[in-house]
């Protein structure tokens, strides 16, 4: 991609999944790569297996001190701030009926204000600069209607409307744009998904199988790239064709 070699990127879940397959991309790419992650062992464990990572910090993005404490190493490592992959995020699966209040509250803590106070700690900076991108995720299920998972839809729904906010507020200096996958096989996937569910939700999707997070991770890539450079405020959907025909409530 264009334009991201020697830039620097912070990615926020960063030590697995999506985060941890974005960041072998943008180091592949040759950019500078910082990850944030409340997994200490996840951590260590990717900064031992990426060469190359200027920093992996312990961090939980739903608690500002630690945004804080994580911003100010950031700022003496680094004079500017180029690409936010604002990826955190948590998923409870469970009945409507059924969410408590804490698990409400955890999933919007970390899934919508934790990429609402990440994104604006990285717009002060990008702003000073006068440009930067940040690249939100989101969710097919910011966008159609899922049993099980109405704390997880309104928290990644929320970021879908954040991102076009942002993305008019910003402008014309720093893109903002959203990522919302369908179904990629991670670990957060794979710890609440049984096999036949996994079987049953490849056999309803048009490509016939599950996302692989590099696939996502090769999306943010071209959005953070100068290829891109006319592209923000826009949702962009990696599903395999899941919601052309209304399969994902199903």
């Amino acid at each position: 991609m264009n334009g991201l070699k020697g830039k620097n990127i912070l990615i926020t879940g960063g030590a697995g999944g999506i985060g941890k397959a974005t960041a072998l991309r943008f180091l592949e790419e040759g950019a500078r790569v910082f990850i944030l992650d409340r997994d200490e062992e996840a951590l260590h464990s990717v900064e031992t297996e990426l060469n190359g990572i200027q920093a992996a910090v312990k961090a939980d993005v739903s608690i500002r001190e630690d945004l804080d404490r994580a911003f100010e190493e950031l700022d003496t490592k680094w004079r500017a701030l180029d690409v936010l992959i604002n990826n955190a995020g948590i998923s409870i699966r469970k009945p409507f009926l059924e969410i408590m209040e804490e698990e409400w509250k955890k999933v919007m803590e970390i899934n919508l204000n934790g990429v609402f106070f990440t994104a604006q700690k990285a717009a002060e900076r990008m702003k000073i600069q006068g440009k930067g991108v940040i690249l939100n995720m989101g969710s097919t299920n910011a966008l159609t209607g899922y049993p099980y998972y109405a704390s997880y839809n309104a928290a990644k729904a929320g970021v879908v409307e954040l991102t076009r906010s942002m993305a008019l507020e910003l402008a014309p200096g720093i893109r903002v744009n959203a990522v919302c996958p369908g179904f990629i096989l991670t670990p957060m996937q794979e710890a609440e998904y049984t096999q036949e569910m996994i079987r049953d939700f490849s056999a309803k999707v048009p490509l016939r199988r599950l996302g692989k997070p590099e696939e996502v991770a090769a999306l943010f890539a071209f959005l953070a790239s100068d290829d891109a450079a006319y592209i923000t405020g826009q949702t962009f959907v990696i599903d395999g064709g899941e919601l052309a025909g209304g399969l994902a409530s199903r």
